[in-house]
């Protein structure tokens, strides 16, 4: 299976304002690629440390491809609960409830199946069924995949630690994007009908596009699977959302949806602009 990348979000479209020089540190975190483009002036390597030591600890919580708390939990069901992995899942269960279930980081065994060539088996249990106390416990041959929030949370963090540091005017995009301090013109993309047109992401504000077409499995299956077998509905989906992790979550779980659904879940999580498209390139804004 071969990873295909889709810049869903351009984020080298032209920024808001005019005469601001920029400058953009670029790399990879969970994955995919990552970005931060500061209008005013560079990041300084103190800082740059600093940001690279938070995406190393949010790996080591939610990496699928290394050891971390989360393939932790999927080997013996059963882990500590860090301050990270809480607030990842205390997020992704609200969505699955707004959702009506199609939000559900437990098709890993599903997702893992498909990777490896085999037909897979109907889900026994769904997020819902996880139990969380003083640690978090899986029912038995239940496993996670938080891929579809974890880079939200992950670029949530980075923000936080950069206002928190004084900067202002950034635009971050560690798989998903928020505004910070300034507004930002960003062009929709979809893998399929290609740049659709441009939206303005205000301050304090977070954007992320789901397509299931971004990675396929060798049969041509997209990536992003329903619990109950649902195929994708979208080319692709654009939440607009108070935080990364909210829009991270809802584009995935709205890729399976219906509009009418989307709309009710919409209201629900208190979203803002919904970008739907279409198999034949149409686009939908709720």
């Amino acid at each position: 299976m071969k990873r295909r990348r889709f810049l869903q979000i351009v984020g080298a479209a032209a920024l808001c304002g005019t005469g601001a020089r920029a400058a953009t540190w670029q790399g990879r975190a969970l994955g995919a690629e990552a970005g931060i483009t500061l209008r005013g002036g560079a990041l300084p390597k103190e800082t740059l440390a600093h940001i690279r030591a938070e995406l190393a600890r949010i790996e080591a919580v939610f990496s699928l491809h290394q050891p971390s708390e989360l393939t932790q939990l999927n080997a013996t069901g059963r882990a500590a609960v860090s301050p990270a992995l809480r607030a990842v899942l205390d997020e992704a269960l609200m969505v699955h409830e707004a959702t009506d279930g199609a939000f559900d980081p437990s098709v890993q065994p599903v997702w893992a199946a498909l990777a490896a060539g085999r037909a897979p088996a109907a889900l026994r249990h769904r997020l819902h069924d996880i139990k969380i106390g003083h640690d978090i416990r899986l029912a038995a041959g239940q496993a996670l995949t938080l891929n579809g929030i974890a880079q939200g949370y992950a670029t949530d963090r980075i923000a936080a630690l950069l206002a928190s540091a004084g900067y202002r005017d950034c635009l971050i995009n560690i798989g998903e994007f928020a505004a910070l301090g300034g507004d930002f013109r960003l062009g929709i993309e979809d893998p399929e009908a290609g740049i659709l047109g441009q939206i303005t992401l205000r301050a304090g504000r977070a954007v992320a596009t789901s397509a299931p077409g971004a990675l396929r499995f060798t049969d041509g299956q997209g990536h992003i699977l329903g619990p109950d077998g649902q195929r994708p509905r979208w080319s692709s989906v654009t939440v607009e959302a108070r935080t990364a992790m909210r829009a991270d979550a809802a584009s995935t779980g709205f890729v399976l949806m219906e509009r009418p659904a989307i709309e009710r879940a919409k209201a629900r999580l208190g979203l803002g602009p919904v970008r739907l498209v279409d198999a034949e390139g149409g686009l939908v804004t709720l």
